[in-house]
């Protein structure tokens, strides 16, 4: 059952005879939004009356009262999971993020995130400005990003990193993968939730969040490009909304971009490059460059990573081994029955027919198709490793 505890603000004469929502706004840390809320859910009162219209023009030495909710408080868990560490020191930390880790903890991801590593790794001795569920993060990358991602120890590191993210003063580059060839670019717009598919951000003239990204492209393969991406701004989902609205998603994101990918199969010379793109296993985006300027020490710091996927392509070559073992195990036992009740064919020549068939289905075609696929993904990958 939900605590609640009440909250006194007091009108100053700065306050006098503005709008009752915009005076509690100022006088406390919620927004004119916020408090419209507050108000339609009868949660601020003036002399034990209920205040039920927000343009009520206030009085100097007015007392209002706020009925809030007490959060609940979140302890997450420590857990020892393995982290690339890039940089460290008593202020931040440059973690490599591997694809496939949440950020931080939300519903149905209580565990298993890099917080819960971080937790574990500094003794609990992060920033603890958004220490409900997110101590340290100054700012995110999606589940299935890899990369940089910067982490602040204390909170004069989290307060600085954060200004210098508010004012665009970190330098935030991504390396992706996207279907088709998009020419060199600025995509810029506003981005907000989209009205249908909450998970969705959807991208338009005018309503939302400002968002710009400057796109280079880096090479080509075909019906496919590597490409380089800019953040001039930080939104949700920037850069995987911006490249769906010009139809070029990114290869292997299961949200965005699905009804745009079928135009690139139509060709039967590049027809199983797209099978193999087609199937990657997540979104093909990497944060590789970082460039921010140290909070205590004030000296610019750089980094970039160019191991770009290769968690996919090892998978690749591991389900490419398996397939091999299993292939040969079949066609053995395959021979060995044919074999062992060779009685109930009518003659050996149709046993030896079937055998001559299946031995090179299982020992060569099925092998080959899979090393096949490894081997485009890793041309691929050898693509993206040049800068």
């Amino acid at each position: 059952m939900e605590k609640f505890y009440s909250r006194k603000i007091v009108i100053n004469k700065e306050q006098n005879l503005l709008r009752l929502d915009q005076a509690l706004a100022r006088l406390s840390n919620f927004t004119r939004s916020q408090i419209k809320i507050l108000i339609l859910n009868e949660n601020v009162k003036k002399e034990g009356t209920t205040v039920k219209d927000a343009s009520y023009k206030v009085k100097e030495g007015e007392e209002y009262f706020l009925t809030l909710v007490i959060p609940r408080e979140e302890k997450y868990i420590s857990e020892d999971i393995p982290l690339d560490i890039i940089f460290e020191d008593n202020d931040i930390i440059i973690i490599n993020k591997r694809a496939g880790m949440v950020t931080h903890p939300a519903p149905g991801n209580e565990t298993g995130t890099l917080v819960n590593a971080l937790l574990s790794h500094t003794g609990r001795k992060l920033s603890t400005i958004n220490e409900k569920n997110r101590p340290g993060i100054v700012h995110r990358l999606d589940k299935e990003t890899s990369g940089l991602i910067v982490i602040a120890k204390n909170n004069n590191s989290h307060n600085n990193l954060s200004e210098q993210f508010k004012n665009n003063h970190i330098i935030k580059k991504y390396k992706a993968i996207v279907w088709g060839i998009p020419n060199n670019q600025i995509i810029e717009g506003f981005i907000e939730r989209h009205k249908i598919n909450r998970k969705k951000m959807t991208l338009n003239n005018n309503k939302g969040k400002f968002s710009r990204t400057t796109i280079k492209q880096i090479k080509t393969f075909k019906i496919a490009s590597l490409i380089e991406c800019n953040l001039l701004t930080g939104r949700t989902h920037q850069i995987r909304v911006h490249m769906t609205s010009i139809n070029c998603p990114l290869i292997g994101d299961k949200l965005y971009g699905k009804s745009k990918i079928n135009q690139f199969g139509k060709n039967k010379e590049t027809f199983n490059n797209f099978l193999i793109l087609k199937n990657f296993s997540r979104q093909a985006l990497h944060s590789y460059f970082l460039r921010f300027k140290h909070p205590t020490t004030n000296n610019y710091i750089k980094l970039w990573d160019n191991d770009l996927f290769k968690d996919t392509f090892f998978n690749s070559i591991f389900i490419t081994l398996i397939s091999i073992v299993l292939s040969i195990t079949i066609a053995l036992f395959a021979a060995y029955a044919l074999k062992r009740y060779q009685i109930r064919f009518k003659n050996a020549f149709m046993q030896w027919l079937l055998l001559a068939y299946m031995l090179p289905e299982f020992l060569f075609v099925l092998p080959m198709f899979t090393i096949y696929q490894t081997i485009g993904l890793y041309d691929t990958y050898l693509g993206m490793a040049i800068i």
